[in-house]
């Protein structure tokens, strides 16, 4: 199997659970702490060792590009301030990946998404990185599906167990176990079951490394729930036929997730991440403390 070195982050949704923030500023670019969302993203795939990344984007978001392009005025002016630290962190995000940009002309959902980066990939495997999840530094994710996909091909899905109340709002997995505690056999898929039909308790989240052949699934795939091209939909394809591509297997997840994708959610993801960091944490912790003490 092909090392896998590519990954993909579609970004070009307009984000409107975040209105009036997002009018004109991506909501990828809102700040989680002092970084912006889709830089722990670009983060978690080059520690994943995948350097060369594909942003596909859409109207309204050359601040992206601009994100994670070199600002030689900014780093002039860090400079003459002998502002190191500062100077290091600009530089972090052009240094992360290769990065390359096209655009999805129209917001036909992930599946056409994933399908504008065909002419990027080629036939070669891939990952997509949904920019809502954040996944902890310290717990691997992706570098655990690249194992399983470079071993046993095809395709394989992140896996979380969520309760049964919950599975409604995400895609959810039919499997079988393997002989791996944390990999299982995905036998089909379902996106958004109805309340009392899902397959199992395990819901996609937004990391996938693909088999090329996915494209051609979806060329083929009609537009699905929300009159969109659902991914779910094509990865159903090969999951109950290998020979279009090779078995669909999933990593159940564990470890810690952010989810930024409604507003609660992203403060709760904002407070945890603060607490966490050595800067910031004592200091912050201390006075969360205080302050729940108050309210409550």
């Amino acid at each position: 199997m092909r090392k896998i070195q590519k990954a993909v982050i579609p970004a070009a949704g307009l984000g409107t659970r975040f209105l009036p923030a997002t009018k004109a500023t991506p909501k990828e670019m809102l700040p989680v702490v002092d970084k912006p969302a889709i830089q722990y993203v670009v983060e978690e795939a080059a520690a994943a060792g995948l350097s060369d990344v594909l942003m596909i984007t859409g109207r309204n978001k050359r601040a992206l590009e601009d994100h994670f392009d070199r600002n030689y005025e900014l780093e002039s002016a860090l400079t003459r301030k002998g502002d190191a630290e500062r100077l290091v962190r600009v530089q972090e995000s052009s240094d992360l990946a290769t990065m390359h940009y096209v655009r999805q002309g129209y917001p036909r959902g992930l599946g056409h998404a994933v399908l504008c980066a065909e002419p990027h990939v080629g036939d070669e495997p891939f990952a997509v990185l949904l920019g809502d999840d954040l996944i902890d530094p310290r717990d691997p994710l992706l570098a655990r599906m690249t194992e399983i996909q470079e071993r046993e091909g095809g395709s394989v899905v992140a896996l979380m167990e969520v309760a049964p109340e919950q599975i409604h709002l995400y895609g959810c997995a039919a499997v079988e176990p393997t002989a791996q505690d944390d990999v299982v056999r995905v036998t089909g898929l379902v996106e958004k079951p109805e309340p009392g039909e899902a397959p199992s308790n395990l819901a996609v989240i937004g990391r996938y490394v693909l088999d090329p052949a996915v494209f051609g699934v979806l060329r083929e795939t009609e537009p699905g729930r929300g009159g969109e091209i659902q991914l779910t939909d094509a990865l159903q394809q090969l999951a109950v036929d290998e020979r279009l591509g090779g078995p669909v297997h999933g990593v159940v997840f564990r470890g810690r997730r952010y989810d930024t994708g409604d507003r609660g959610d992203y403060l709760r993801a904002i407070v945890r991440l603060a607490c966490e960091r050595e800067d910031l944490g004592p200091d912050f912790r201390s006075w969360l403390r205080g302050y729940v003490a108050a309210e409550l």
